[in-house]
Protein backbone atom coordinates (compact mmCIF):
# COMPACT_ATOMS: atom_id res chain seq x y z
CA UNK A 1 0.00 0.00 0.00
CA UNK A 2 1.41 3.15 -0.86
CA UNK A 3 1.58 5.78 1.80
CA UNK A 4 -0.90 9.13 1.86
CA UNK A 5 1.10 12.01 0.42
CA UNK A 6 0.22 15.37 2.31
CA UNK A 7 -0.10 18.80 1.02
CA UNK A 8 3.15 20.30 3.63
CA UNK A 9 1.97 23.78 2.88
CA UNK A 10 -1.45 23.61 3.50
CA UNK A 11 -2.83 26.81 4.77
CA UNK A 12 -4.31 25.75 7.90
CA UNK A 13 -3.05 22.95 10.67
CA UNK A 14 -5.33 19.62 9.35
CA UNK A 15 -7.94 18.45 11.98
CA UNK A 16 -6.32 15.75 13.10
CA UNK A 17 -3.23 17.79 14.38
CA UNK A 18 -5.81 20.18 15.97
CA UNK A 19 -7.59 17.13 17.49
CA UNK A 20 -6.85 17.06 21.75
CA UNK A 21 -6.54 13.70 23.34
CA UNK A 22 -9.14 13.68 26.14
CA UNK A 23 -8.49 13.12 29.66
CA UNK A 24 -8.47 8.90 30.31
CA UNK A 25 -11.17 7.99 32.43
CA UNK A 26 -8.67 5.89 34.31
CA UNK A 27 -9.97 6.18 37.68
CA UNK A 28 -12.80 4.08 35.99
CA UNK A 29 -11.76 0.25 37.20
CA UNK A 30 -13.24 -2.63 34.89
CA UNK A 31 -15.13 -5.15 37.24
CA UNK A 32 -12.39 -7.59 37.11
CA UNK A 33 -9.40 -4.93 37.66
CA UNK A 34 -9.50 -5.29 41.38
CA UNK A 35 -7.32 -3.79 43.63
CA UNK A 36 -4.32 -6.68 44.28
CA UNK A 37 -4.45 -6.83 40.77
CA UNK A 38 -3.82 -3.12 39.75
CA UNK A 39 -0.89 -2.92 42.59
CA UNK A 40 0.96 -6.17 41.33
CA UNK A 41 0.65 -4.19 38.08
CA UNK A 42 1.93 -0.96 39.38
CA UNK A 43 4.51 -2.97 41.54
CA UNK A 44 5.62 -4.55 37.93
CA UNK A 45 6.37 -1.07 36.48
CA UNK A 46 8.02 0.22 39.30
CA UNK A 47 10.06 -2.86 39.35
CA UNK A 48 10.08 -3.50 42.85
CA UNK A 49 9.85 -6.63 44.81
CA UNK A 50 6.78 -7.59 47.60
CA UNK A 51 10.04 -7.34 49.59
CA UNK A 52 11.00 -3.85 49.26
CA UNK A 53 7.67 -2.81 48.59
CA UNK A 54 6.89 -4.23 52.26
CA UNK A 55 9.78 -1.85 53.56
CA UNK A 56 8.68 0.76 52.35
CA UNK A 57 5.65 1.11 53.10
CA UNK A 58 6.47 -0.53 56.62
CA UNK A 59 4.28 -3.54 56.53
CA UNK A 60 4.83 -7.80 56.54
CA UNK A 61 5.37 -9.34 53.37
CA UNK A 62 2.77 -11.90 54.38
CA UNK A 63 0.55 -9.02 54.99
CA UNK A 64 1.11 -7.19 51.74
CA UNK A 65 0.93 -10.57 50.20
CA UNK A 66 -2.93 -11.30 51.46
CA UNK A 67 -3.64 -7.91 50.23
CA UNK A 68 -2.33 -8.47 46.20
CA UNK A 69 -3.87 -12.29 46.01
CA UNK A 70 -7.44 -10.82 47.61
CA UNK A 71 -7.06 -12.47 51.04
CA UNK A 72 -7.02 -9.09 52.88
CA UNK A 73 -8.99 -6.08 52.52
CA UNK A 74 -6.73 -2.76 52.68
CA UNK A 75 -7.75 0.17 54.66
CA UNK A 76 -8.36 3.64 52.87
CA UNK A 77 -4.84 4.81 54.86
CA UNK A 78 -2.73 1.30 53.67
CA UNK A 79 -4.01 2.20 49.96
CA UNK A 80 -2.41 5.41 50.06
CA UNK A 81 0.61 4.63 51.66
CA UNK A 82 1.32 1.50 49.21
CA UNK A 83 0.47 4.55 47.02
CA UNK A 84 3.08 6.73 48.10
CA UNK A 85 5.33 3.94 48.49
CA UNK A 86 5.63 3.08 44.69
CA UNK A 87 5.30 6.81 43.59
CA UNK A 88 1.65 6.06 41.60
CA UNK A 89 0.11 9.43 39.93
CA UNK A 90 -2.58 10.92 42.21
CA UNK A 91 -4.93 10.61 39.13
CA UNK A 92 -4.23 6.37 39.38
CA UNK A 93 -4.20 6.64 43.09
CA UNK A 94 -7.41 8.01 43.34
CA UNK A 95 -8.12 4.22 40.83
CA UNK A 96 -6.43 2.48 43.25
CA UNK A 97 -9.03 3.61 45.90
CA UNK A 98 -12.26 2.74 43.69
CA UNK A 99 -10.94 -0.32 43.27
CA UNK A 100 -10.74 -0.82 47.17
CA UNK A 101 -13.79 0.04 47.38
CA UNK A 102 -13.44 3.70 48.62
CA UNK A 103 -14.01 7.23 47.25
CA UNK A 104 -11.70 9.29 45.29
CA UNK A 105 -9.59 11.66 47.11
CA UNK A 106 -7.62 13.97 44.75
CA UNK A 107 -9.85 16.63 43.16
CA UNK A 108 -8.99 17.57 39.67
CA UNK A 109 -8.71 21.22 38.78
CA UNK A 110 -9.53 22.62 35.05
CA UNK A 111 -7.17 25.72 35.02
CA UNK A 112 -9.40 26.96 32.21
CA UNK A 113 -12.43 27.02 33.56
CA UNK A 114 -14.61 29.91 34.04
CA UNK A 115 -14.50 29.55 38.16
CA UNK A 116 -12.00 28.05 40.86
CA UNK A 117 -13.19 26.24 43.77
CA UNK A 118 -9.92 26.58 45.92
CA UNK A 119 -7.98 29.63 46.04
CA UNK A 120 -5.14 27.39 45.60
CA UNK A 121 -5.99 26.65 41.93
CA UNK A 122 -6.18 30.48 41.69
CA UNK A 123 -2.58 30.70 42.98
CA UNK A 124 -1.28 28.29 40.09
CA UNK A 125 -3.11 29.86 37.17
CA UNK A 126 -1.49 33.21 38.68
CA UNK A 127 1.52 31.71 39.08
CA UNK A 128 1.41 30.21 35.29
CA UNK A 129 0.54 33.37 33.87
CA UNK A 130 3.41 35.08 35.68
CA UNK A 131 6.21 32.41 34.46
CA UNK A 132 4.73 32.78 30.79
CA UNK A 133 5.24 36.22 30.45
CA UNK A 134 8.45 37.23 32.07
CA UNK A 135 9.21 34.37 30.09
CA UNK A 136 8.85 36.32 26.96
CA UNK A 137 9.98 36.82 24.00
CA UNK A 138 10.87 32.84 23.98
CA UNK A 139 8.22 30.28 23.14
CA UNK A 140 5.89 28.71 26.01
CA UNK A 141 3.94 25.87 25.82
CA UNK A 142 1.55 24.93 28.80
CA UNK A 143 0.73 21.48 28.21
CA UNK A 144 -1.38 18.63 29.81
CA UNK A 145 -0.66 14.82 30.66
CA UNK A 146 -1.25 14.09 27.19
CA UNK A 147 0.62 16.92 25.44
CA UNK A 148 -2.06 18.45 24.48
CA UNK A 149 -1.47 22.99 24.48
CA UNK A 150 -3.70 24.04 27.04
CA UNK A 151 -2.03 27.21 26.14
CA UNK A 152 0.50 29.31 24.63
CA UNK A 153 1.96 32.67 24.92
CA UNK A 154 3.18 35.62 22.27
CA UNK A 155 6.04 33.72 21.73
CA UNK A 156 5.21 30.66 21.13
CA UNK A 157 2.53 32.18 18.60
CA UNK A 158 4.86 34.26 16.56
CA UNK A 159 7.30 31.42 16.33
CA UNK A 160 4.93 29.02 15.06
CA UNK A 161 3.84 31.47 12.43
CA UNK A 162 7.38 31.23 10.86
CA UNK A 163 5.99 27.77 9.83
CA UNK A 164 3.27 27.64 6.57
CA UNK A 165 -0.06 26.18 8.41
CA UNK A 166 1.61 25.93 11.65
CA UNK A 167 0.15 29.46 12.68
CA UNK A 168 -2.90 28.63 14.57
CA UNK A 169 -4.53 29.49 18.03
CA UNK A 170 -6.42 26.89 18.15
CA UNK A 171 -5.75 24.05 20.35
CA UNK A 172 -3.27 21.43 19.17
CA UNK A 173 -1.15 18.19 20.56
CA UNK A 174 2.32 19.45 20.47
CA UNK A 175 3.94 15.99 20.07
CA UNK A 176 1.12 15.51 17.28
CA UNK A 177 2.11 18.61 15.71
CA UNK A 178 6.35 17.14 15.54
CA UNK A 179 4.83 14.18 14.24
CA UNK A 180 2.48 14.47 11.31
CA UNK A 181 3.62 15.39 8.09
CA UNK A 182 1.90 18.30 7.54
CA UNK A 183 2.93 19.75 11.03
CA UNK A 184 5.94 21.26 11.92
CA UNK A 185 7.54 17.76 10.56
CA UNK A 186 8.59 18.85 7.17
CA UNK A 187 10.77 22.08 8.90
CA UNK A 188 12.75 20.06 11.39
CA UNK A 189 16.09 19.30 10.04
CA UNK A 190 17.13 16.42 12.36
CA UNK A 191 13.42 15.22 12.75
CA UNK A 192 14.15 11.44 13.47
CA UNK A 193 16.75 12.45 16.50
CA UNK A 194 14.07 14.50 17.96
CA UNK A 195 11.30 12.27 17.06
CA UNK A 196 12.95 9.28 18.37
CA UNK A 197 13.00 11.16 21.71
CA UNK A 198 10.07 12.12 21.93
CA UNK A 199 8.35 8.73 20.97
CA UNK A 200 10.61 7.25 23.73
CA UNK A 201 9.27 10.02 26.07
CA UNK A 202 5.71 8.86 25.31
CA UNK A 203 6.90 4.91 25.74
CA UNK A 204 7.94 5.62 29.01
CA UNK A 205 4.90 7.35 29.99
CA UNK A 206 2.64 4.34 28.88
CA UNK A 207 4.69 2.19 30.48
CA UNK A 208 4.68 4.38 33.47
CA UNK A 209 0.98 4.35 33.33
CA UNK A 210 -0.72 1.40 33.11
CA UNK A 211 -3.97 2.44 33.70
CA UNK A 212 -4.41 4.74 31.56
CA UNK A 213 -5.68 3.17 27.45
CA UNK A 214 -5.18 6.60 26.07
CA UNK A 215 -1.23 7.13 25.92
CA UNK A 216 -1.24 3.15 24.97
CA UNK A 217 -3.06 4.23 21.57
CA UNK A 218 -1.22 7.85 21.34
CA UNK A 219 1.84 5.77 21.42
CA UNK A 220 0.13 3.37 18.32
CA UNK A 221 -1.10 6.64 16.38
CA UNK A 222 2.28 8.09 16.25
CA UNK A 223 3.79 4.89 14.94
CA UNK A 224 1.18 5.00 12.07
CA UNK A 225 2.18 7.92 10.62
CA UNK A 226 3.98 7.89 7.48
CA UNK A 227 7.58 6.86 7.35
CA UNK A 228 8.10 6.42 10.95
CA UNK A 229 10.72 3.58 11.89
CA UNK A 230 9.42 0.31 12.94
CA UNK A 231 12.27 -0.22 15.41
CA UNK A 232 10.53 2.52 17.15
CA UNK A 233 8.00 0.35 18.69
CA UNK A 234 10.49 -1.59 20.77
CA UNK A 235 12.43 1.52 22.70
CA UNK A 236 16.01 1.26 23.78
CA UNK A 237 16.13 1.69 27.55
CA UNK A 238 19.47 1.45 27.56
CA UNK A 239 20.69 3.70 24.69
CA UNK A 240 22.09 6.54 26.75
CA UNK A 241 20.23 10.06 25.78
CA UNK A 242 22.80 13.22 24.76
CA UNK A 243 22.83 15.42 27.67
CA UNK A 244 21.69 17.71 25.07
CA UNK A 245 19.36 17.92 22.28
CA UNK A 246 18.21 20.77 20.12
CA UNK A 247 15.40 21.23 17.63
CA UNK A 248 16.61 22.83 14.25
CA UNK A 249 13.96 24.03 12.44
CA UNK A 250 14.54 24.85 8.45
CA UNK A 251 13.71 28.74 8.30
CA UNK A 252 14.04 30.35 5.01
CA UNK A 253 18.09 30.33 4.15
CA UNK A 254 19.29 29.59 8.40
CA UNK A 255 18.62 27.28 11.07
CA UNK A 256 16.74 27.73 13.75
CA UNK A 257 17.85 25.90 17.21
CA UNK A 258 16.08 25.72 20.28
CA UNK A 259 15.87 23.13 23.36
CA UNK A 260 13.45 23.26 25.83
CA UNK A 261 13.08 23.46 29.72
CA UNK A 262 9.93 21.51 31.47
CA UNK A 263 9.19 23.70 34.64
CA UNK A 264 6.34 21.43 37.07
CA UNK A 265 4.20 22.48 40.18
CA UNK A 266 6.09 21.17 43.37
CA UNK A 267 4.16 19.00 45.28
CA UNK A 268 0.39 19.22 44.28
CA UNK A 269 -2.20 17.64 45.79
CA UNK A 270 -4.28 18.09 42.57
CA UNK A 271 -4.51 15.27 39.86
CA UNK A 272 -4.63 18.17 37.10
CA UNK A 273 -2.29 20.46 38.77
CA UNK A 274 0.20 17.60 38.63
CA UNK A 275 -0.22 16.95 35.12
CA UNK A 276 0.68 20.54 33.81
CA UNK A 277 3.64 20.97 32.36
CA UNK A 278 5.04 24.39 31.28
CA UNK A 279 7.71 23.46 28.47
CA UNK A 280 10.08 26.88 27.62
CA UNK A 281 12.04 26.55 24.23
CA UNK A 282 15.11 28.39 24.89
CA UNK A 283 17.35 29.60 21.84
CA UNK A 284 20.43 27.16 21.42
CA UNK A 285 23.00 29.95 19.55
CA UNK A 286 22.95 33.84 19.12
CA UNK A 287 21.64 33.98 15.39
CA UNK A 288 18.64 32.52 17.04
CA UNK A 289 17.82 34.44 19.87
CA UNK A 290 18.28 37.40 17.67
CA UNK A 291 15.77 36.01 15.51
CA UNK A 292 13.21 35.47 18.40
CA UNK A 293 14.23 38.90 19.53
CA UNK A 294 13.42 40.54 16.39
CA UNK A 295 9.87 39.06 16.12
CA UNK A 296 9.02 40.52 19.62
CA UNK A 297 9.75 43.83 18.51
CA UNK A 298 8.49 43.38 14.93
CA UNK A 299 5.33 42.32 17.61
CA UNK A 300 4.92 45.76 20.04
Amino acid sequence: MRAKKYDVYSPRIPPIIRITIPASQSVITMPDMNFGILLRRWRSVRRVSQLELALDADISTRHLSCIETGRAQPSREMVLRLAEALQVPLRERNALLLAAGYAPLYRHTNLEAPGFDTPEAEAARRAIEILMQQLEPYPVLLVDRYWNTVRMNGGAKRFLALFPGCDSGTPHNGVRLVFHPQGLRPFIENWEVVAARMIRRVHREAAGNPSDPMLKRFVEELLSYPDVPSRWRMPDWDDAPPPFLTIDYKWKSSTLRLFSVLTTLGTPLDVGLQELRLETFFPADEATRTVVNRLAEGAS
